[in-house]
């Protein structure tokens, strides 16, 4: 970093977002502590960890800001622009770098240096006053503009998150999550004795409504079951579809008794509810049908110690209530 002789007009400042509130003759003031530099592309202006002895202004060229990983790979944090500045927090804060900054391009700068800036700041205190109030409401903006990218941040992640784990169509859990949480139930030793029932819901002859009315007529069907499955259960619970008109429920805390109460009462809901669906592919005119669901139950660790295990001894269960008519509840044998 080369500091160069070059004749700076007061006026020019003007132009510079942190000196824009400044007349004339606190522009000559400032003028005066003001030293220009002119650093070549790729030289680094300070790193991360040094102090902060300096304050930097961009005239012209590009500047990049980087912060060490923990892996020790350098993040770019963001690019400085000509008429910005930086490296003023470290005078005020008096802390060392936050960042290292290096020159994008063959760049000038203005620098300012920490004693000179605090010695405006004491003996022209107008001035100064304009300077910190400038560093505040840009400092501000820069925070609104980092702290939106961070919210959108999150939303975008909550977003994948809930992607990964939920059923696009019925807004349900998936397969997977419901795997993953039986099994951390029961790996969790805190967990492990307590009991839980897992319900298995199959939609009676939905490949019926399919044929009859079209697959979005079944698709209104299975959301619709969605709903109410859903309606019927405590915000502890984790109702899933697992592919089709194949729906899954993960009682916590729950028992045989308490599990067969609430799977009937799905199986009632589900039974009683009216949905209307387009007459046929296409048309505009609906109608009005209704379902029913089969329902298997098994409970652990009366009857599993594994997910592969409840998860075959529901279907069993499940599989034993078609046979005997559909449109009921089976528990499997064995408590």
């Amino acid at each position: 970093m080369n500091e160069i002789t070059q004749d700076l007009p007061a006026i020019s400042l003007t132009k510079v977002s942190l000196f824009s509130e400044l007349n004339e003759e606190e522009l000559l003031i400032v003028k005066e502590a003001l030293k220009t530099v002119h650093v070549n592309k790729g030289e680094t202006i300070f790193k991360e960890g040094d102090n902060g002895e300096e304050l930097f202004i961009l005239l012209c060229g590009a500047m990049s800001a980087y912060c060490s990983q923990p892996d020790g790979t350098q993040r770019n944090l963001f690019d400085i622009k000509s008429g910005e500045f930086f490296g003023e927090m470290s005078i005020i804060a008096n802390e060392p770098r936050s960042a290292t900054i290096t020159a994008a391009e063959d760049s000038g700068l203005i620098k300012l240096n920490k004693v000179d800036f605090y010695k405006i700041i004491s003996e022209y205190p107008a001035a100064g006053h304009k300077i910190l109030r400038t560093i505040g409401i840009i400092q501000n903006q820069w925070l609104d503009q980092s702290s939106k990218s961070y919210n959108d941040l999150i939303r975008w992640g909550e977003i994948a998150r809930r992607r990964a784990i939920t059923d696009e169509m019925t807004g349900l859990y998936n397969r997977s999550f419901l795997e993953e949480s039986i099994r951390e139930r029961f790996n969790n030793q805190s967990m492990k004795l307590r009991i839980m029932s897992l319900l298995m819901i199959d939609l009676d002859k939905i490949h019926f409504i399919n044929d009859n009315y079209g697959t979005m007529a079944g698709d209104i069907v299975i959301i619709s079951a969605a709903e109410t499955i859903k309606s019927c259960l405590r915000s502890v619970d984790i109702p899933a579809r697992l592919s089709g008109d194949e729906f899954a429920v993960l009682l916590t805390d729950t028992e045989r008794r308490n599990a067969e109460i609430a799977a009937e009462r799905i199986r009632e809901k589900i039974e009683s509810k009216q949905v209307e669906v387009p007459a046929s592919p296409g048309s505009n005119e609906t109608v009005i049908i209704k379902v029913s669901a089969s329902i298997g139950i098994a409970v652990a660790p009366s009857h599993a110690s594994t997910v592969e295990e409840l998860f075959e001894k529901s279907d069993t269960a499940l599989r034993k209530a078609k046979e005997l008519g559909r449109n009921c509840v089976e528990v499997f044998p064995g408590i």
